[in-house]
């Protein structure tokens, strides 16, 4: 009997790079490994979209429309190349408005990709209805894609079989165009036999002409046994990932899935010698890159608590920039009872960012006493249908903490209605900076909000993880800092830094240090930080007059905005902070007189 060839969509230089780095990956080191790729026959590769859109200006101070354009220079006109999206979504963690989601395909199409891949976190078919005509009216191919996980233990309700054929009835029945279907586990906690069930299911649905493609992690470790489920039930492409982004919280490898399939009916449709030079030039590339070592391997947790691969290793790399990774292991457990009570919504983008997130303020300010904003209205209805009922205390809370009532509203119409996510509302933005208004700066604004105008500004930075440099020798090192290497020559109080010097003389104890303030006593009360963050707002001035409660600023804490207030009534006597300071908890934010 004939092998099945088997196609993959290679996924390192997107969900690999998310997964295993949180997308902090610049392009100039792993573009040229693409090149190599294509060379190899890879005709399917993400290319972009998802989180990568944003972190390439949040983290890697690079425009991802450029990166785009040089993704589709090196791969030619023939190569597929798919970009991930969010229905309502789209690339941002918030939901958008009608113009902005037209124009979210408008662009991608302009920047050379060829499909999108579009999911809604919900499996809320008015979520995605939009968004799907607008991918196929640019000119695009839409992949339907079911957004796919696995209840903790004794959760019943919704992700099984029968839940995703009724989704995909319900996705067709609503008349939502796609070329073909694809089912997503971001976190790697379906079961294999409801994978294999799932797909059966589907193929009697959408027929035989239809390509279904599978995705997973193997975040929970058994991702490879769902792809062999899911080519047995029919699946006709899978995703894979090249090493040394595969397997841990990312896909399997491609030399795994060319391995389990020998001997079987089935053959990965590749030159699999090819293929390991590939992966041999993606470790070298990737060789200077901190590789966290939670994204190394299988976590036995992630079926109670699914957080997914691809969000995983970037809330770590969060929690490092803030001091707090000794919390992660408690916030994974508390993410559970998060999930349990939030209505079942896959955890994926967004979804599983709002998990997170409430579990972070679970654990770091006490159980529902801090209602995570996009949790929050995630429970109330605000970005769409949920599977099941979200627990009714947690609404109720969530409804008094963010002063909003339940909603049935279609996303779009609430988008729609808001000036404040409108064109017109992104173009003052730009006018205000200074900025020319462009299709792609517009879109930049409303996708990364001020950090994307700061990116624009040229005011951008590289967060990028490097691993520690070695000491080169006494008294002499190498410091890497935002991707810019310096050599250091520390003698005394004296330090020569690329053959200039500097004193670094340490302040006498109990000098105050301006950059430090010291807290005043007296009777000023101290604003202090509770809780690492980066200052994005200031919202009062020194002189002002302001009450209990009032916002005196902004810290975005876990890419969530967290309003510090005044304890009380008094004056601004001073202000410790400035925009853009990072701050750790107890650290002095304002005196009030």
């Amino acid at each position: 009997m004939k092998t099945k060839k088997i196609k993959f969509m290679c996924t390192a230089f997107r969900d690999g790079f998310q997964s295993c780095f949180g997308a902090r990956v610049l392009s100039k080191d792993y573009l040229p490994v693409v090149a190599e790729a294509v060379k190899a026959g890879f005709d399917n590769i993400e290319s972009g979209g998802g989180a990568s859109f944003q972190s390439a200006f949040f983290y890697n101070n690079e425009n991802a429309f450029d990166i785009m354009d040089q993704f589709r220079k090196i791969a030619g006109p023939k190569v597929n190349l798919q970009t991930l999206a969010r229905g309502v979504n789209v690339v941002a963690l918030d939901s958008q408005s009608s113009d902005m989601i037209a124009l979210h395909a408008k662009l991608f199409k302009k920047h050379g990709v060829s499909t999108i891949r579009n999911f809604d976190a919900l499996n809320d078919p008015e979520n995605l209805k939009y968004s799907a005509d607008c991918i196929k009216k640019a000119g695009l191919k839409h992949q339907l894609c079911i957004a796919a996980m696995s209840l903790p233990p004794g959760a019943t309700g919704a992700h099984t079989a029968e839940f995703y054929e009724d989704r995909l009835k319900k996705f067709i029945r609503a008349k939502i165009p796609f070329d073909s279907l694809c089912f997503k586990d971001a976190s790697g906690t379906s079961v294999p036999s409801v994978v294999y069930d799932t797909i059966v299911r589907a193929k009697k649905l959408v027929g035989a002409k239809c390509p279904i493609e599978y995705h997973s992690h193997e975040t929970a470790g058994v991702g490879l046994a769902c792809y062999l489920a899911a080519i047995e039930a029919g699946a006709t492409i899978v995703d894979l990932s090249l090493a040394p982004v595969s397997g841990g919280t990312c896909q399997p490898d491609v030399a795994t899935l060319w391995h389990a399939l020998r001997g079987s009916d089935y053959e990965l449709d590749c030159d699999i010698d090819a293929v390991m030079r590939v992966e041999e030039a993606l470790k070298e590339a990737l060789s200077p890159y901190f590789l966290p070592p939670e994204a190394l391997h299988a976590d036995p947790r992630i079926p109670w608590s699914p957080m997914p691969g691809g969000a995983l290793t970037a809330n770590t790399q969060m929690l490092r920039d803030n001091g707090l990774m000794d919390k992660y292991g408690d916030i994974i457990v508390a993410m559970e009872e998060v999930v349990r009570k939030g209505g079942f919504g896959t955890s994926v983008t967004p979804v599983s960012q709002f998990y997170f997130q409430q579990a972070f303020n679970n654990v770091m300010q006490g159980p529902w006493k801090k209602i995570a904003e996009g949790y929050g209205k995630m429970v109330l209805g605000y970005f769409g249908k949920t599977p099941v009922a979200p627990d009714k205390e947690v609404v109720k809370i969530a409804a008094e903490q963010l002063g909003l009532k339940p909603t049935k509203e279609p996303v779009l119409s609430i988008n729609d209605k808001n000036p404040n996510k409108s064109r017109k509302h992104y173009e003052q933005m730009l006018r205000d900076a200074g900025l020319p208004i462009t299709d792609e700066n517009v879109f930049i604004a409303a996708a990364c909000g001020d950090k994307g105008i700061n990116f624009l500004l040229g005011k951008g930075k590289v967060g990028v993880r490097y691993k520690e440099q070695p000491k080169i020798k006494a008294d002499n090192y190498q410091v890497t800092v935002s991707g810019e290497t310096f050599d250091v020559k520390l003698n005394g109080n004296k330090a020569v830094v690329n053959g200039r010097e500097y004193d670094i003389s340490v302040a006498v104890p109990g000098i105050k240090s301006k950059s430090q303030p010291v807290i005043t006593t007296g009777s000023a009360t101290s604003v202090t930080a509770g809780t690492p963050g980066l200052v994005t707002q200031i919202l009062v001035a020194e002189g002002d007059t302001v009450t209990a409660g009032q916002n005196l600023c902004v810290l975005e804490v876990m890419k969530m905005e967290t309003f510090t207030k005044a304890p009380g009534n008094g004056r601004v006597q001073k202000i410790c902070v400035k925009k853009g300071d990072t701050v750790k908890t107890g650290d002095l934010l304002f005196e009030l007189g």
